[in-house]
């Protein structure tokens, strides 16, 4: 069974604005789009990546297709329990740990460091870390290895 993921927005706009085919941002993007895990998303956080992607300069055309095929080939969550043992200081982060809460995620992969810092508190219900972190193990498990 794939991986199921929330990527935060930061790894969202690393991976899109990347040319390096060997960003980790990039891959953990190309993993999801073959389909080697599961991309969860919500409501909220499809607006933080909207909102992210277009105070980066991104065409708003491209976040449109993009946010199209997060929803088409993405995995919607029904956020359902707000109740989060634990905060980050930055309030639009809720959104990714509720995500990855009320999706039974396996993963939250994120380079915020206020994300990052909860990770002990989180460790029973899902793996908060970086992308190097996350991907040696979707690349194990993936066809070419």
């Amino acid at each position: 069974m794939p991986p199921r993921v929330v990527l935060d927005s930061n790894v969202i706009i690393a991976g899109r604005r990347s040319t390096n085919t060997q960003s980790p941002n990039r891959e953990s993007i190309d993993h999801w789009q073959a389909r080697r895990l599961t991309f969860l998303y919500s409501l909220d956080t499809l607006h933080e990546y909207s909102e992210k992607l277009l105070e980066f300069s991104v065409d708003r055309t491209d976040v449109v297709s993009f946010i199209a095929l997060i929803a088409a080939l993405g995995e919607a969550v029904e956020i359902q329990f707000f109740h989060l043992p634990s905060c980050p200081n930055d309030h639009d982060d809720i959104a990714f740990l509720l995500c990855a809460w009320n999706g039974l995620a396996s993963h939250l992969v994120t380079y915020d460091r206020d994300l990052l810092d909860l990770a002990a508190t989180y460790e029973s219900h899902f793996q908060i870390c970086p992308p190097l972190d996350f991907l040696p193990g979707v690349r194990a498990a993936s066809p070419s290895g």
